[in-house]
C-alpha cells in the first residue's frame, strides 16, 4: 500500500489507558473527522466503543470499579461526567454530567473511598470582558493554546458526589496542577506557583493541603510536576527537580517530615517522562502492594516503563525496547498493566500485560510501513550522534535526502511510526531518504548531552547535523545536489540557522521557527524562562551572545528557497518569527513562501484541525520535491 498524506484520516490513535481494580481496561481512541474538520475522541474497550464521543477523554475508574469519570465537551467547555459500569448493555445511556462550571473542568481524581472527586478548573477573578483593556503586570499573562489569560487562574476543586456540591479548595495559588489524594482522603497534594515572582523564577512548588483546616504548606521548592503519594501517606513522589535549573526531571521521594529528598531514578541518568502533548511517557504509579513505583524514562529514542522499589535500589525496565515508545500506562492493584505503545510498524497499540508477564494486544494500530534504519555517527569533535534513516530497502545509489530536525531542543526522535509526520513515509516511497538525528540537546542520552546546547544554540549542535550529511554523501547514500532540511519549533530554528551558515541545501521548510532569539524571549509565552534557563542570560545582558545565536543576524547569507509554515495563534514561537524571516528573504529575492494557519497554536501539527495537519504534511512534500529548486 502506497503511503498517502490522507492516511491521516484513516488512522486512529489510542490514548489515555485506564484500568479498573479488577483489571478491566478502557482507553481513548482519537481519529480525524474529515467532514467536521476536527478530531473525534471516544472511550473504547477491547470489544469496541464505550461512548460515542465526539469529545470524550480522560477516563478514571472509581475505587470500587463500578463507575468511570471522564471529560466530555458537549457543545461547551469540558465537564465531568459519570459512566456507570454495572453490567448494562449500553452504559452510555446512563451517563450524566456532574459539573457545570463556566470555564469547564479538568480530569477526575477519585478520593480513596470513592465519595469525592478532586480536579482542577479555570477560575476568573471577576467577570471577563473580552473588549476591555488587558492590564498586565506579570510575565505569565499568556499561554499557548489559551491566549491572554486575563484574570483566569487554575484552582483545585472537590466534588461531593452525595450532594453534588463543588467546592473550590485553593485560591491563593496561581495555576495549580492536578491534585492527588492522600491515602486517608484528608489531604490533597498538587504542584502550584504561589510566590509573587514565580513568573520570573519559574519556581513551581509541591504543596500539601489539609482539607479540614484549609491550610497548605510547601513540601518541595523547585520545579514540581505530577505528584502522587506513598501508601503510608508519609511522603510524596514528585516528577521534577529540587531547583529551577533546566535539566533532567527526576522521580523524587519527598518526605513530609522535611527529611532528605531522594531521586529514585538518579542511577539511570535519564529524564523521567510523565507524558504531555508532544512528549511521551506516563504518570508514575505505585504498585498495588505499595512496595514500588512504575514510571517512564526516555533512553536512546525509545520511551520505556521502569520499576523501582520505594526503599531504593536499581530501577529495571518492565516494558519497552528499541524503536518503541510508551505514551500512557495504567496499573491495576494486582499488577495488571495496560499501556499504549507505538513502534516502527504501529502508530499505537494498546497492550495488556498480566502479572505473570503474559501480554496480549487489546487494540492493534499496526500499518504496513517502511522501517527506520538505526545509525550512529561520530562527528568531528568525537561526539556520538544517534539517528535513523528511512528509505526504501530496495533502493540503491544516491537519493535525494531530507534532514528533519526535532523540536525542544530537548525532544527526541524514536524510530517509531509518526502520524504528525506522514511526509516521512510519503517521501521514502517516492525515492527519498529521510534522516533523523538526536544531536546534542536531545533527550535520552544523559544530562550532559541534554544540557550541551545551553547558551550556545546552533553553535553547539550544527556540526551534529552537517557531519552526518557529509558521511552519507561520501557513502553514496545521499545526492549532494538534492539535500533538503526541515524542522518544527527548535527544528524550525535550526533550519533557519543551518541555511544561514551553510548553502548545501536545495530546499528548506521551517515550521514555527525562531529566527530572532531576542524577540522570542520578549514575546513568547515561555520566552523569559527560555532566556534565563536555555540561553543562559537575558538578551540585554549579553546582546552579542544573542546575536550569535539568532539566524536573523546572518540572513544575508541565505540562498536556500524556503517555505515557512506558521500557526497564527502560536504563542510559543510567535508568528512574528516567521514574518521576520520571510520579509528578509523576500527583500533579498530569495525564493520564499509563508503559509499562515488561522487559529492554530504551536501544537496544531499534533492536535489542530485535521485539514491543517494534512496541509502541513502535503506542503512539506511539495516544496522539497519541486523541480525548479
Amino acid at each position: 500500500m502506497t503511503p498517502r498524506i490522507d492516511d491521516l484520516y484513516d488512522i486512529a490513535l489510542p490514548q489515555q489507558p485506564a484500568v479498573s481494580p479488577a483489571g478491566e481496561a478502557v482507553f481513548v481512541l482519537r481519529r480525524a473527522d474529515r467532514d467536521a474538520d476536527r478530531d473525534v475522541r471516544a472511550l473504547w474497550r477491547a470489544e469496541g466503543p464505550l461512548t460515542s464521543g465526539p469529545a470524550d477523554w480522560a477516563p478514571a475508574w472509581s475505587p470500587d470499579g463500578r463507575t468511570i469519570a471522564f471529560l466530555r465537551a458537549a457543545g461547551g467547555p469540558p465537564q465531568l461526567w459519570l459512566l456507570p459500569m454495572c453490567g448494562e448493555a449500553d452504559p452510555e445511556k446512563s451517563a450524566e454530567p456532574v459539573t457545570a462550571l463556566p470555564l469547564g473542568a479538568g480530569p477526575a481524581r477519585w478520593s480513596p473511598d470513592g465519595t469525592r472527586i478532586a480536579f482542577t478548573a479555570p477560575v476568573p477573578a471577576g467577570p471577563i470582558d473580552l473588549d476591555a483593556p488587558v492590564e498586565i503586570d506579570r510575565l505569565d499573562y499568556q499561554a499557548d493554546g489559551a491566549g491572554l489569560l486575563r484574570s483566569v487562574t487554575t484552582q483545585v476543586h472537590v466534588l461531593d458526589l452525595a450532594t453534588g456540591t463543588v467546592t473550590q479548595v485553593t485560591s491563593r495559588h496561581r495555576h495549580t496542577g492536578d491534585p492527588a489524594w492522600s491515602p486517608d482522603g484528608a489531604r490533597l497534594a498538587f504542584p502550584a506557583a504561589l510566590d509573587d515572582d514565580t513568573d520570573l523564577t519559574g519556581n513551581l512548588a509541591a504543596y500539601v493541603l489539609d482539607l479540614e483546616t484549609g491550610e497548605d504548606r510547601v513540601v518541595l521548592d523547585g520545579s514540581a510536576g505530577p505528584v502522587t503519594w506513598t501508601p503510608d501517606g508519609r511522603a510524596l513522589l514528585v516528577v521534577g527537580r529540587a531547583d529551577t535549573r533546566a535539566g533532567h526531571a527526576g522521580l523524587l521521594l519527598v518526605p513530609l517530615d522535611a527529611g532528605r529528598v531522594v531521586d529514585l531514578a538518579a542511577g539511570l541518568d535519564r529524564n523521567v517522562m510523565p507524558g504531555e502533548t508532544g512528549y511521551p511517557g506516563a504518570r508514575p504509579q505505585v504498585t498495588g502492594d505499595g512496595s514500588a513505583v512504575v514510571f517512564c524514562v526516555r533512553d536512546a529514542g525509545r520511551t520505556d516503563l521502569y520499576r523501582v522499589e520505594l526503599d531504593g535500589g536499581p530501577a529495571r525496565r518492565v516494558l519497552g525496547g528499541p524503536g518503541h515508545v510508551v505514551s500512557g500506562a495504567a496499573l491495576a492493584p494486582d499488577g495488571t498493566l495496560v499501556a499504549v505503545v507505538s513502534g516502527p510498524a504501529s502508530f499505537g497499540d494498546v497492550v495488556r500485560v498480566e502479572p505473570d508477564g503474559a501480554a496480549r494486544t487489546l487494540y492493534d494500530g499496526g500499518r504496513p510501513l517502511l522501517a527506520y534504519q538505526e545509525r550512529v555517527f561520530t562527528v568531528a569533535d568525537g561526539t556520538t550522534v544517534h539517528g535513523w534513516l528511512l528509505r526504501d530497502p530496495a533502493a540503491s545509489g544516491p537519493q535525494p535526502l531530507l534532514l528533519d530536525i526535532h523540536g525542544g531542543p530537548h525532544n527526541a526522535w524514536s524510530g517509531s511510526a509518526d502520524l504528525a509526520r506522514l511526509y516521512h513515509q510519503v517521501l521514502a516511497a517516492r525515492g527519498w531518504t529521510v534522516l533523523l538525528l538526536n544531536t546534542r540537546g536531545s533527550d535520552g542520552y544523559g544530562e550532559a548531552h541534554y544540557t550541551a546546547t545551553y547558551g550556545v544554540w546552533g553553535e553547539a549542535d550544527a556540526r551534529d547535523f552537517l557531519d552526518p550529511l557529509d558521511e552519507l554523501v561520501n557513502e553514496g547514500v545521499a545526492d549532494p545536489a538534492r539535500l533538503a532540511v526541515t524542522g518544527y519549533s527548535y527544528g524550525g530554528y535550526m533550519t533557519c540557522y543551518l541555511t544561514a551558515h551553510d548553502d548545501r541545501f536545495a530546499a528548506a521548510v521551517a515550521g514555527a521557527p525562531v529566527s530572532d532569539v531576542t524577540a522570542m524571549v520578549g514575546t513568547a509565552d515561555l520566552g523569559h524562562h527560555i532566556g534565563v534557563r536555555e540561553l543562559a542570560a537575558e538578551p540585554w545582558a549579553e546582546p552579542e551572545r544573542y546575536a550569535a545565536m539568532s539566524p536573523l543576524s546572518r540572513v544575508g547569507a541565505v540562498r536556500t528557497p524556503t517555505l515557512l509554515l506558521q500557526g497564527m495563534a502560536d504563542l510559543r514561537c510567535p508568528m512574528g518569527q516567521s514574518q521576520q524571516w520571510f520579509a528578509a528573504l523576500r527583500e533579498r529575492r530569495v525564493p520564499a513562501r509563508m503559509v499562515l494557519y488561522p487559529g492554530a497554536s504551536h501544537d496544531f501539527v499534533l492536535v489542530g484541525r485535521p485539514s491543517h495537519r494534512a496541509d502541513y504534511n502535503r506542503r512539506v512534500v511539495d516544496w522539497v520535491t519541486r523541480e525548479e529548486h
